[in-house]
This record gives C-alpha cells, sequence and structure tokens, in this order.
C-alpha cells in the first residue's frame, strides 16, 4: 500500500479523504456552515474565512484541481474568483446526505441582476469538530458546459 493510500485509511478500515477524524456531522451544523460560507463571500476581505476554514484546509475547484491549501492561499483564490463584497448573487441550498464528518451539499448559484451566469454544483465537504471546513472539494457545471466527453480520437 502506497503512504497516500495508507494515509486515506480511516480508523473504521474504509478509504477516506485525508483529515477524517471519526466525529459526527449533522445537518444543524452543515446548515450553519453553508451560512458561514456566504457570509464570508459576501464580506469584504476574507477574514471570515478563518471562522469556516481550518488553517490546513485544503479547497479543491473541481475533483481532478489541484488542491489550494491553507487559508492564505484560499483567500486569494476567493479574491481572484469574486467581483467584490457588492457582487450580486442568489445562493440556493440543498443538503444532499450527511455521513459521519463528510456532507455532500447541492447548489446553485446564480450572478448579476438580470442573471448573467449560473452554476449548479455539489459540495463534498469534510467538517471537524469545531465546525469548520478540512477539506472542500466542487463538482461545478453551467449551461455551457457539455456534461459528455468529446471523442477527439478521429
Amino acid at each position: 500500500m502506497t503512504a497516500v493510500r495508507a494515509r486515506r485509511q480511516t480508523h473504521h478500515g474504509r478509504r477516506g479523504l485525508p483529515g477524517h477524524h471519526g466525529h459526527m456531522t449533522d445537518r444543524a451544523i452543515v446548515s450553519q456552515w453553508l451560512a458561514g460560507y456566504e457570509a464570508a463571500w459576501r464580506a469584504p476581505g476574507t477574514e471570515g474565512l478563518a471562522g469556516i476554514f481550518t488553517d490546513d484546509a485544503r479547497y479543491l475547484q473541481s475533483p481532478y484541481a489541484e488542491p489550494v491549501v491553507g487559508l492564505g492561499a484560499i483567500g486569494r483564490m476567493w479574491e481572484q474568483e469574486r467581483d467584490g463584497p457588492g457582487e450580486t448573487f442568489t445562493l440556493a441550498c440543498e443538503i444532499v446526505a450527511v455521513d459521519g464528518d463528510t456532507a455532500v451539499v447541492r447548489v446553485e448559484v446564480r450572478y448579476g441582476d438580470p442573471v448573467r451566469q449560473e452554476y449548479r454544483d455539489l459540495w463534498v465537504m469534510r467538517l471537524g469538530n469545531d465546525g469548520r471546513c478540512g477539506w472542500f472539494e466542487e463538482w461545478p457545471y453551467w449551461p455551457e458546459r457539455p456534461y459528455q466527453v468529446e471523442d477527439h480520437s478521429s
């Protein structure tokens, strides 16, 4: 077994993502986290990130992306991605599943008024005992994006 695979073993012997400590998360904790995420996105600066992410959090903007690691790097990424605290958007979230410390949330974000861009996204996150996220992974989709791989072999 490789070192990476060994690190991904949880104390129950099943495979997991880094940061799993075997505690339980519930829908109320996930709802609080989602409200904190939206508040942090709407707030000026990135100080609010410390309330929702651990110092060494890993944030993947898509499942195959290299993770952005740590509060400072996540803050820089957020500042590059958003238009600022006055950005007009709506965020609708539905908690799909909660198992142990892992939650899956279906998200729909619409930017602008009138809407100029929208995304549907799945968020997979692992929350620690303090309710902060140590692993965050997005599976984003938008209307113009194809949902299947094109065959480029011809």
